[in-house]
């Protein structure tokens, strides 16, 4: 089930046994244990009721017996087991651990036997955090939900799109009665690269600091957001899009009074260029476009990013774009061969990118 699924069923239905968790997103995470506290352990009870456990320090069948085991100071317990994917048998390459390996698959038959006789008044929630949906990690969650098939409720975690980022973004600030507007959120979400924890907690940070009365500046997310800057560095790449030297060199000086790590701010050129070029190789034309096709070669893309990218493909030729990497490549050599003027090896920079074109 979804988060949204699982905080509408223990609003409405009894609970379940034990629930597993499963996938790095953090924010619905985080929404779904504060959901289930106040369920469970409401008000003060939570001091004495929630236990919490890591199968770093311990193992499976060690964190059921404490599951079994009634409490003489709270009647409704949760018990919160992480590093939940640690008890999964290890694939051995020889027979010297088979004692150790027979242990661990005796995990397996231990959960189904708890699971079958809960305890009364005992909610256990096993977490996987470390594996995502996508990628490399897909077999490895897979192998995760197979081992523990015998739990009745899978809660997913999946990181989330860009346009249900956006829109949690818009009501966050609605909720914080936060005047955010649409050229402030796209830097917003640039910034935090669509993670919607980290998106809550900037939104939080930035209600306290501007109040309800005026509207959110790009100033405002520049001192407290971190990597605000790169909206900067995404107007340095436009300048350079229109061949605009002064404008570029501009941006150049806002980054270097900021104290922008320049290097750093070469990764982002990089970047952008990279990905420009990939999209005018493959014909990309639309944001809608280059998000599916980023989303195919398993890179996550949100809208704005998308267009940025677009825009960048759109302003460079094949040939200028493919030029430009090579010169960032250049440039990217003279950082680390140690020369003493980060801002004269930027400034070479634009002056190559924005040379009289044929």
């Amino acid at each position: 089930m979804t988060p949204e699924q699982f905080l509408a069923k223990i609003d409405k239905q009894p609970l379940a046994a034990a629930y597993l968790f499963l996938g790095q997103e953090g924010y619905g995470r985080r929404l779904c244990k504060e959901a289930l506290m106040k369920r469970v352990l409401p008000g003060d009870a939570g001091a004495e009721g929630l236990t919490q456990l890591d199968l770093q320090d311990t193992t499976l069948a060690q964190a059921l017996d404490d599951a079994r085991s009634l409490s003489l100071f709270a009647s409704e317990r949760i018990l919160w087991i992480t590093s939940a994917e640690l008890a999964l048998p290890r694939r051995l390459t020889s027979g010297s651990d088979d004692e150790e390996s027979d242990n661990e698959n005796k995990a397996e038959s231990h959960l189904l036997a708890y699971i079958k006789a809960p305890t009364p008044g005992t909610v256990l929630v096993l977490e996987c955090s470390r594996y995502d949906f996508t990628g490399d990690d897909r077999a490895k969650i897979e192998r995760v939900q197979k081992f523990y098939s015998a739990i009745p409720a899978t809660v997913e975690f999946r990181q989330f799109s860009p346009e249900s980022s956006r829109l949690l973004a818009q009501q966050l600030a609605t909720e914080h009665k936060l005047k955010l507007g649409s050229r402030e959120l796209m830097m917003l979400l640039d910034a935090v690269a669509g993670d919607a924890n980290r998106l809550a907690t900037e939104i939080e940070k930035l209600a306290l600091f501007v109040g309800t009365e005026r509207q959110v500046t790009a100033d405002d997310l520049q001192a407290l957001v971190p990597n605000a800057s790169q909206s900067t560095i995404f107007a340095l790449v436009n300048a350079l899009g229109k061949g605009d030297r002064m404008a570029a060199l501009n941006s150049l000086d806002i980054l270097v009074r900021e104290g922008e790590y320049l290097p750093l701010a070469l990764t982002f050129l990089s970047t952008q260029f990279r990905l420009a070029l990939a999209a005018k190789e493959a014909r990309v034309a639309s944001s809608q476009q280059a998000q599916s096709f980023f989303a195919k070669i398993g890179v996550r893309m949100w809208r704005d990013r998308a267009e940025q990218v677009v825009a960048t493909a759109n302003a460079f030729t094949k040939e200028a774009l493919a030029k430009a990497v090579a010169v960032i490549y250049s440039t990217d050599k003279k950082f680390r061969e140690g020369y003493r003027d980060d801002r004269l090896i930027m400034e070479s920079l634009i002056l190559a990118m924005t040379a009289a074109r044929p």
